[in-house]
């Protein structure tokens, strides 16, 4: 039935991530700190940040001033110059604005930069991985084109590289994901694969709060529609990514382990709508 807000899922790479993450896109520097610490109170063991953020020192100095145990807290942060070099100065960035000896999880931010640019970046995560600063890698963003290439550049990396191990393991992408962008392709090319899914705008940043359906499963279960939108992406078997700043909010986000929705009322909030509320590089050529 329903776990705690810790909860974890095994990862691809051998590591386990919390099932519900906090995000913190968008919040600006000087309020990165008390959210995540407010996060921590409210149960959350996951930060999702990033370089383009702005944000990792407050989100380091909340993980270091918890008292929760650096091993029991997962905190991600991603590359947005797709380069060797952009990706290898990021990680290093990253670790000293945050002031962390490790980060459980470094994505590329985006796919575009090129092929070349693309495999590089990946290149240097994986060095990243072997020299002990970052335990897991994935991407955001990336469509099953995308997703594809990389297969072929972690294939390409492992020949010229010298080993089965040398190209790198994938282990999550991370794109928006709601009944109103369900990409059922994406989706399944995912789960085929052992890629953890992570659901940023879980909750469509309130726009569908008074749709009929999610209304009526409000009511049924005496939850808000946000509260809804999250199960429904917990029970779809991904990693939803909430974000706020209010505390009430954070608290009420993590409040959803102690329901569960059907299977039948999972697949009708689903829809076939493709109606992404933010940017949407899935949909970007591989010659960007």
């Amino acid at each position: 039935m329903a776990t705690a807000a810790n909860s974890r899922i095994r990862l691809a790479s051998g590591h386990e991530i919390p099932r519900l993450g906090f995000g913190v896109y968008k919040t600006p520097p000087e309020d990165s700190y008390r959210c995540c610490l407010e996060a921590f109170q409210a149960g959350y063991r996951h930060i999702d940040s990033a370089a383009a953020y702005k944000n990792e020192a407050g989100c380091g100095s909340a993980i270091r001033d918890s008292k929760i145990p650096r091993e029991e807290i997962f905190f991600t942060s991603k590359v947005i110059n797709i380069s060797y070099d952009g990706a290898k100065e990021t990680v290093e960035q990253t670790l000293t604005l945050a002031g962390l000896d490790y980060l459980d999880l470094m994505l590329l931010h985006k796919p575009m930069g090129g092929s070349e640019n693309r495999k590089g970046a990946w290149k240097a995560l994986v060095e990243a991985v072997e020299a002990g600063k970052v335990r897991s890698i994935g991407v955001s963003n990336y469509g099953v084109h995308h997703l594809e290439e990389l297969q072929q550049h972690i294939h390409e990396l492992q020949a010229e590289r010298g080993g089965k191990d040398k190209g790198g393991t994938l282990s999550v992408n991370q794109v928006e994901l709601h009944p109103w962008l369900a990409r059922k392709e994406l989706v399944d090319w995912c789960e085929n694969n052992g890629v953890a899914l992570q659901a940023y705008s879980p909750i469509v940043r309130g726009a569908r709060f008074e749709e009929p359906y999610l209304q009526a499963l409000a009511k049924k279960y005496n939850k808000t529609p946000a509260q809804i939108l999250i199960r429904w992406s917990l029970d779809k078997g991904f990693i939803p990514l909430p974000k706020s700043v209010t505390p009430d909010r954070i608290k009420a986000n993590a409040q959803v382990f102690d329901f569960e929705l059907t299977p039948s009322e999972v697949q009708e909030l689903e829809t076939e709508e493709y109606s992404p509320c933010a940017w949407d590089p899935t949909v970007r050529t591989l010659d960007e």
